[in-house]
């Protein structure tokens, strides 16, 4: 016999009730990396390199490009979802809250797979809070 499951708490209101990053904050295609990856101003860090253009649409948007670096999948994967996770927490709620509609394309470098989360996160908001004085 098997216990019964609790049942699911309700969302609050004003609650989110899916964590993931929205499809449409992202930055998807082949062309519109291109296109941030040509435009945008870049800056280079020792784990990443960062891409910033202004987003077509009317709210910020966030793109990755791991590269294999050969690596398996489960390290890359690994990076993948750390970088989205800070973005998804830190990146785009700064920006929607600063009313800067840019998009932001985080491409890992091979260092990045040797570091922690708090290290990756700490680059990138310390980016973030130069980046905002660089355009205030």
């Amino acid at each position: 016999m098997t216990a019964a499951r609790p049942p699911a708490e309700s969302p609050r209101p004003g609650e989110p009730t899916d964590l993931g990053l929205p499809r449409r904050a992202r930055i998807r295609s082949g062309s519109e990396i291109r296109s941030v990856m040509k435009q945008g101003k870049r800056k280079k860090t020792s784990t990443m390199d960062l891409f910033v253009a202004a987003s077509p649409e009317s709210f910020p948007r966030l793109g990755l490009v791991v590269p294999k670096y050969r690596h398996n999948s489960v390290e890359r994967n690994r990076v993948k979802r750390r970088l989205r996770e800070i973005g998804r927490t830190e990146v785009l709620p700064r920006l929607r809250a600063e009313g800067r509609h840019l998009d932001v394309l985080i491409r890992a470098r091979p260092q990045a797979y040797d570091v922690d989360f708090d290290a990756l996160r700490e680059t990138l908001i310390n980016w973030l809070e130069g980046e905002t004085c660089a355009v205030s």
